[in-house]
């Protein structure tokens, strides 16, 4: 089987903490979160599947996903506190209802464990559309991204996978555009989380609804709720202190 590409930092001490990032990102956009979270445990940053540098599938579902991370979790030697983001949060809900036993803490960023309507195949289709042959500086990439409406921020997220050298995108958009239907939705898996989770989401962010709480709760029975209020779906990004103090003080809490 094949491993994800990772990367640690911070010293081993305490429980690790393992970070999974969301559709079209890799471990290197939680660097500087890693990084301040990294001063009192270890912390292991993914690329998942079809993105980063980790092997490229034809196959992207949630039971994939999750495997992937319990593989790498087997091989530290765990269990971890788990943070996962919008496609890397339903990786990790899904292996939490799979594997508990790799799991002590579990942060669930700005996602419910249920099927959303909006597409995001237009950003595949933008990145297929950039002539990587005239790209020789990442803002070229950007500015022809944002000739096809991307918004200048997601441009630079986008662009982050991008290899210029090799003239190649470090995501397998062949596979995420077949997977699709499966990203944007969430797998029927049997049984209850009883571990400990709190679902973290934006402010103004409309992922994680009123009315989805019924469907968390379900599923995580001491599921906790909180908001960053200045943030939207790109929370850790978009308020990274607040992100990181809320973690912080979640995963160091004596009892939860």
């Amino acid at each position: 089987m094949d491993m994800l590409t990772y990367s640690e930092i911070g010293p081993e001490t305490g429980t690790p903490l393992l970070i999974a990032h969301g559709l079209y990102g890799s471990g290197r956009n939680w660097g500087v979160i890693a990084k301040r979270l990294a001063d009192t445990r270890r912390v292991i940053t993914v690329d998942m599947r079809n993105h980063g540098h980790s092997f490229w599938s034809d196959d992207h579902g949630y039971a994939d996903l999750a495997a992937d991370l319990a593989a790498v979790i087997d091989h530290l030697g765990g269990p971890v506190d788990v943070v996962g983001h919008s496609m890397g949060g339903k990786a990790a809900m899904v292996l939490a209802l799979m594997r508990p036993d790799t799991l002590r803490r579990l942060v669930i960023g700005d996602i419910a464990p249920v099927r959303y309507d909006h597409s995001q195949m237009q950003f595949i289709e933008a990145m297929r559309a950039v002539d990587l042959n005239a790209v020789t500086r990442r803002s070229d990439a950007n500015a022809q991204l944002a000739s096809h409406g991307v918004d200048p921020a997601l441009c630079s997220f986008l662009t982050q996978s991008l290899d210029i050298g090799g003239r190649r995108w470090r995501l397998n958009l062949d596979a995420l555009a077949d997977n699709m239907d499966a990203i944007l939705g969430f797998p029927d898996v049997e049984g209850q989380h009883h571990g400990s989770t709190l679902f973290l989401s934006g402010g103004q962010s409309d992922y994680v609804a009123p009315q989805y709480r019924a469907a968390i709760q379900a599923l995580f029975t001491h599921a906790r709720f909180a908001r960053i209020p200045k943030a939207g779906h790109w929370l850790h990004a978009e308020d990274p202190r607040a992100f990181e103090g809320t973690v912080r003080a979640y995963l160091d809490a004596q009892e939860v």
